[in-house]
């Protein structure tokens, strides 16, 4: 689910924050209505964090779920604008820390103590998640969050201008990049990659059929296939058929949806408003291979909920977190799939979800069962940051991509140092 769309916020800038838990400040209100529950008289209160998410209905479903609780006084701070992590980070170092709050696997968060081991509560329903889901929050044999969805992410395209121009859907990143070509008039770029290509970054590596980090926790993307598609995106990007500076990221639906792009990478979160503006005319497809070694592949983004170890009663936390993503599962999969599509990282759930068994929503779980990828725990903010200039500095500014990527080895290097010695 993507943020509300009048902010520029990246979906994944989250991941990408330079600082960390390194910097306190103090947090700003973040709204007036806080989604406060009935509570049972027990007298507990707990704060839950969420970013704001698009969709509409979902602030209400959160708020609505946490007013059920009856062990709790629940508060939501839903968070508005292109910070999130900021005050999330600001407030987890003061007094008005959340109890629980949503974000993805960062090995920092467990190093630092800052989030609490749920192996106790996942553990007896472990088997029912999808076992990436389980092992991108796992750290020395220890479970931390508790995935709330998938979130694959791929192209999206328009049959009707594909048959228009005489093209098919690409299969390599060179047929791609002539698609576009081929799709591009005075009105309509032929592809909207997001307007800093971050979103593709980790993609790119693994259609090169590399890895970010290998098993051993050691440099994986810096192969000659990875640096022979970062020459490719650059021909794409000068090439006068890639849509640049769209109103809004890519992770919302506008920009194909407003017919400014034939084909546009997204994740299924849009799919709904997506067909609802162009009806049946909208198929998918994965990020195409890079190279003769290489293989297509879905990212597969989402969110997690996370305990604060360090809040003032963890054991609540843990229990309301426990009831609401573990055992809530009509609670889920109303989450998953009623503001939006996004499978339900529970195999019981994901196998009732019905919008999800037939047509473009069943396309886009295929291309998540064959293609996709998951976080890496272990691949830090600081990586994304890196990655984030080698894009800027070979793709965007024309630069060597053997520079840049040596310049992203020295900055990953000594993250993986840091952290693994």
């Amino acid at each position: 689910m993507p943020a509300q769309s009048n902010s520029n916020w990246d979906r994944r800038s989250l991941l990408r924050a330079a600082a960390g838990l390194a910097v306190a400040a103090p947090l700003a209100a973040c709204g007036g209505n806080n989604g406060r529950g009935g509570g049972s008289g027990s007298g507990k209160r707990l704060t839950q964090y969420f970013h704001a998410y698009g969709e509409a209905g979902v602030e209400q479903a959160v708020k609505r779920y946490a007013k059920a609780y009856p062990k709790a006084d629940v508060s939501t701070q839903w968070i508005t604008g292109s910070d999130y992590e900021t005050k999330l980070f600001a407030a987890l170092l003061t007094q008005q820390a959340p109890d629980v709050f949503e974000f993805h696997p960062q090995i920092q968060l467990v190093k630092s103590g800052q989030v609490a081991d749920l192996s106790d509560i996942v553990n007896p329903v472990k088997s029912d998640f999808d076992p990436a889901d389980i092992t991108s929050h796992t750290f020395d044999g220890k479970v931390y969050g508790v995935r709330m969805i998938d979130d694959p992410q791929f192209f999206f395209y328009r049959p009707s201008l594909f048959q228009k121009a005489g093209v098919k859907v690409p299969e390599t990143l060179d047929e791609l990049i002539e698609t576009a070509a081929k799709l591009t008039t005075s009105k309509v770029k032929g592809l909207f990659l997001g307007n800093d290509l971050h979103a593709i970054e980790l993609p790119l590596i693994w259609s090169a059929g590399a890895e970010p980090l290998t098993a051993k926790n050691e440099i994986g993307y810096h192969t000659d296939a990875v640096v022979d598609g970062l020459r490719r995106l650059r021909k794409l990007f000068t090439s006068g058929s890639l849509l640049l500076d769209a109103p809004a990221d890519f992770w919302d639906p506008s920009a194909i949806s407003q017919g400014l792009c034939a084909i546009q990478f997204s994740g299924m979160w849009a799919m709904p408003a997506m067909q609802q503006a162009l009806g049946d005319d909208l198929g998918v497809f994965p990020f195409p291979k890079v190279g003769s070694a290489g293989r297509p592949s879905v990212y597969n983004g989402g969110w997690s909920m996370f305990v604060n170890a360090k809040g003032h009663d963890v054991d609540a936390a843990k229990e309301y977190v426990k009831w609401l993503w573990i055992d809530r599962t009509k609670d889920q999969e109303d989450f998953a799939t009623s503001y939006g599509f996004h499978i339900p990282p529970r195999r019981s759930i994901a196998a009732q979800a019905d919008k999800l068994k037939s047509g473009l929503g069943a396309e886009g779980v295929q291309l998540f069962n064959t293609y996709g990828h998951f976080d890496d725990i272990s691949w830090t903010q600081a990586m994304y940051s890196a990655w984030d200039s080698v894009l800027a500095d070979c793709v965007r500014k024309g630069g060597d991509p053997e520079a840049a990527l040596d310049k992203a080895d020295r900055t990953i290097g000594r993250e993986l140092k840091k952290l693994f010695g």
